[in-house]
């Protein structure tokens, strides 16, 4: 199992229209890719880093994950939405420790 995810911070002001367009068409868009599991959209409330928001998503491997950043939809996001809308950004991809 593959954890993906990503804390990012809008170019947009946080109650807006653009942001609510943002999020709504980035849980259509990514949550409908084949492959994707356990979607979630998260407010970032923490005072120690200046992140608005979090996705949080699940594969069943690298294989699944690998299909999802290939996948077109995936591509286009990034490219019309993500890299025009997002001002930063941080990713990080967890697996389970495998002992403990």
């Amino acid at each position: 199992m593959i954890r993906h995810t990503v804390v990012f911070t809008l170019k947009h002001p946080l109650q807006s229209l653009e942001t609510k367009r943002f999020l709504h068409d980035a849980k259509q868009i990514l949550a409908g890719i084949k492959g994707v599991t356990h979607f979630e959209q998260l407010r970032q409330v923490s005072p120690k880093n200046d992140y608005q928001f979090g996705f949080s998503m699940e594969f069943a491997d690298q294989a699944a994950y690998t299909r999802y950043n290939e996948h077109p939809d995936h591509v286009a996001f990034v490219r019309d939405r993500w890299v025009p809308e997002v001002e930063s950004f941080m990713e990080m991809d967890y697996v389970p420790l495998g002992f403990g």
